[in-house]
C-alpha cells in the first residue's frame, strides 16, 4: 500500500477513537452505559441495526460471493422484512414495557432464574465465537493485502474498537457505527463507479449486465425446494425468518440497539429501518462483485487471489503443475474475453440471433476458467491440509489493492476496518451487558453502586475483546473451523428464538417446561447438524419447532401432576 493509503488508515483508526469518545454522554451511570439513558432518536439506532449487520465479513466475503456466484445469496434477507413487522408487535413492546436491560433478564419474569441464565449462556457462548470470526475473516485476508502479521491486523482492527466500547458505552458504540455505515456505503459505491468507468469502450453498462446475467449472475429468485440447498426462495422466506426473528428478537447485540431508542414506537421504526433499507443496501454489496467478474472478463485476472499461497505453489514441489494451469488459465482466459466481446457486441447491435449464439460461447468458455481454477484450488487445499480453503475472500480486497487509485485504496480499506469495528463494538456492549446483569449483578453482587457495576462492565468488555482476538488469532490458524463457526449463530438461534416463543405466545408454559425444552431443542439441532444433510438455515426451524413442542409437553404434563396431586 501506498504511504498515503498508510496514512488514511491511521487517521481514521485515530479519529474513530477520539469521536467515540468525545460522544459519550452520561456513562457514569448503569442506564447511560448500557442503555444510552434510552434517549437516541429512532434514526440513529437504525443505522446502527444495519452497522452491527454489516460486518467485514459482509464487505470482503460477500462481495467475494458475488463474484464466484452472482446475486442468488440475496435470497437470504426476503424474509428480514417480515421479521421485522412481526417484532414490531410482539418482541419490541415486550422489552420496552419491561424495562429490562437484557433480553434474557424478561425471561426470568416469565419464567425462573435458570431458564434466564442457560439463554444467556449460550448467547455468551454463540457471540464470543462469532465475534472471534468476525475479526478473524478480516484479519487474515487484510494481512495479505496489507503485507503484515495477522496478529497485527487483529490488534489492529480489536484495540481501538475495544477501547471506545470500554470506556464510551452504547451510546459511542451507537454514535460511531452512524458515521462507518456512511462510510462503508461510501466506498461501496465509489468502487462500483471505478468499476463502470473501467468498463472498454465497446462494453458499456447494458452489455456488462448481459454478461453478468449470461453466467447467472444476476439470478435472484431459485424456487427449487430442496433442504440441502442453502440459498433458495423457500430457505431465504421460511427458514431465514426463524433466524431472523432470533437474532433481532433475542440476540442481545440487536435488542440492545433498540432498547435504546426514546420509546417503543421509535424502536419499532429503528427497526423497519432495515425492513426497507437492508435488502437494497445487500444488493449493492453483492453488485460490487458482480462489477468485479465483468471487470477481471477484459483485465488479467489472477488465477488465486491468495498472493501467498500463489507463491508459495510457484516455488513449491508443486510448481511444474501449478505453471501448467497457469498455461492454460492464460489462455482460457483469452478465449472468454474475446467471447465476452463478441456477446457484448452482438447485444449492442441488437442481434438476437448472434447474440444467443455469443452467449453460449461465453457460458462454455467461463465454466473451463472455472474448472482451472478449481483445480488451483484443490492444488492450495493439498498443500495446505485445509479441505475447505477458497479463496473468494481476497477477491475483493485484491482488487482494492491492485486497481484502485492512491486515496481510494485507503478509502476502502478504512471502510472494511468501519465494517469490522461497527460489529465487533455492538457485540462487545453486548457481551459485557449479560456478562453483568444477566450473570455477575444477578448471582453475585446484587447490590452495588452505579459506579461499582461500570468498573466490572468494563473490565468484561476487555476480557471479551480479548477473548474475542485470541480466537480470532487461533481461527486464522485453523480455516476450517471458519466454516464451523459463520454456522454458530443457526446452532443456537433456532432454540433460542423457541423459548422466547413460549414466554409470549403460550401462557401455560412453565418455567422447567421451557428449560428442558431449551435442552431438547439444542440436542436435536445438534443431531440434525452431525447426521443429516439439511442445510444450516432449516436449523433454525428445528430447534424453535422442538422447543416449543417439548417445552409444551413438559408443560401441561406438570400442571397435570400439580392438579392430580391438589385433588
Amino acid at each position: 500500500m501506498h504511504p498515503v493509503d498508510w496514512a488514511i488508515v491511521a487517521i481514521y483508526l485515530v479519529w474513530i477513537v477520539w469521536d467515540g469518545l468525545r460522544l459519550t454522554k452520561r456513562s457514569h451511570e448503569l442506564e447511560g452505559y448500557f442503555l444510552a439513558s434510552r434517549s437516541l432518536p429512532w434514526w440513529a439506532v437504525g443505522l446502527s441495526v444495519m452497522a452491527t449487520q454489516l460486518s467485514a465479513i459482509t464487505m470482503i466475503g460477500t462481495t467475494g460471493q458475488g463474484y464466484a456466484d452472482g446475486m442468488r445469496f440475496l435470497q437470504f434477507y426476503y424474509a428480514l422484512p417480515i421479521a421485522m413487522i412481526v417484532l414490531s408487535v410482539t418482541l419490541v413492546p415486550f422489552f420496552h414495557h419491561a424495562r429490562v436491560y437484557t433480553a434474557y433478564e424478561y425471561l426470568e419474569r416469565r419464567f425462573d432464574a435458570k431458564t434466564r441464565a442457560f439463554a444467556s449462556f449460550l448467547f455468551l457462548l454463540s457471540r464470543s465465537m462469532s465475534l472471534g470470526v468476525v475479526i478473524s475473516a478480516p484479519a487474515v485476508v487484510l494481512a495479505v493485502v496489507m503485507g503484515i502479521s495477522v496478529t497485527g491486523t487483529v490488534l489492529l482492527i480489536a484495540l481501538p474498537t475495544a477501547v471506545y466500547t470500554m470506556f464510551g458505552g452504547v451510546q459511542a458504540v451507537t454514535w460511531t457505527d452512524v458515521k462507518q455505515i456512511v462510510l462503508i456505503v461510501v466506498g461501496l459505491v465509489a468502487a462500483i463507479v471505478v468499476l463502470i468507468v473501467a468498463l472498454p469502450a465497446e462494453v458499456g453498462l447494458p452489455q456488462a449486465l448481459r454478461l453478468a446475467g449470461a453466467t447467472g449472475r444476476l439470478q435472484t429468485f431459485d424456487f427449487t425446494f430442496d433442504l440441502s440447498d442453502q440459498y433458495t426462495f423457500w430457505s431465504g422466506t421460511i427458514a431465514a425468518l426463524f433466524l431472523f426473528c432470533s437474532y433481532f428478537g433475542t440476540d442481545q447485540s440487536q435488542v440492545q440497539r433498540y432498547l435504546t431508542a426514546r420509546s417503543v414506537d421509535e424502536a419499532r421504526e429503528s427497526l423497519l429501518m432495515s425492513a426497507y433499507w437492508k435488502i437494497p443496501l445487500q444488493a449493492l454489496v453483492l453488485l460490487v462483485g458482480v462489477f468485479v467478474f465483468v471487470f477481471y472478463l477484459f483485465a488479467p485476472s489472477p488465477m488465486l487471489f491468495n498472493e501467498v499461497h500463489e507463491r508459495e505453489l510457484r516455488e513449491g514441489p508443486r510448481a511444474a503443475d501449478y505453471a501448467s494451469l497457469e498455461r492454460r488459465f492464460g489462455a482460457a482466459t483469452s478465449a472468454r474475453r474475446k467471447a465476452g466481446v463478441a456477446l457484448a457486441e452482438a447485444d449492442a447491435a441488437g442481434n438476437a440471433a448472434r447474440a444467443a449464439e455469443a452467449a453460449e460461447a461465453f457460458r462454455a468458455s467461463d465454466a473451463d476458467v472455472r474448472a482451472i481454477r478449481t483445480e488451483a484450488l484443490a492444488l492450495v487445499r493439498e498443500a495446505t491440509g485445509d479441505a475447505t480453503y477458497n479463496d473468494v475472500n481476497y477477491v475483493f480486497p485484491t482488487f482494492v489493492t491492485t486497481h484502485l487509485p492512491v486515496g481510494l485504496v485507503g478509502l476502502l480499506i478504512a471502510a472494511i476496518f468501519a465494517a469490522a469495528m461497527s460489529t465487533i463494538s455492538a457485540e462487545l456492549a453486548a457481551l459485557s451487558t449479560a456478562t453483568v446483569i444477566d450473570f455477575y449483578r444477578r448471582f453475585v453482587r446484587r447490590a452495588a453502586s452505579d459506579r461499582h457495576y461500570l468498573g466490572v462492565s468494563r473490565l468484561a468488555t476487555g476480557f471479551w475483546g480479548l477473548f474475542a482476538s485470541a480466537v480470532a488469532v487461533w481461527a486464522a490458524e485453523l480455516g476450517s473451523l471458519i466454516e464451523v463457526v459463520n454456522r454458530f449463530g443457526s446452532f443456537f438461534y433456532g432454540s433460542i428464538l423457541g423459548v422466547f416463543i413460549l414466554a409470549v405466545a403460550f401462557p401455560r408454559a412453565t418455567g422447567h417446561g421451557a428449560f428442558v425444552g431449551l435442552i431438547a431443542g439444542m440436542a436435536s439441532v445438534a443431531w440434525a447438524a452431525s447426521f443429516t444433510s439439511v442445510a444450516f438455515l432449516w436449523h433454525n426451524v428445528i430447534g424453535a419447532a422442538v422447543v416449543v413442542t417439548v417445552g409444551m409437553a413438559v408443560s401441561v404434563s406438570e400442571r397435570s401432576l400439580r392438579s392430580a396431586r391438589g385433588a
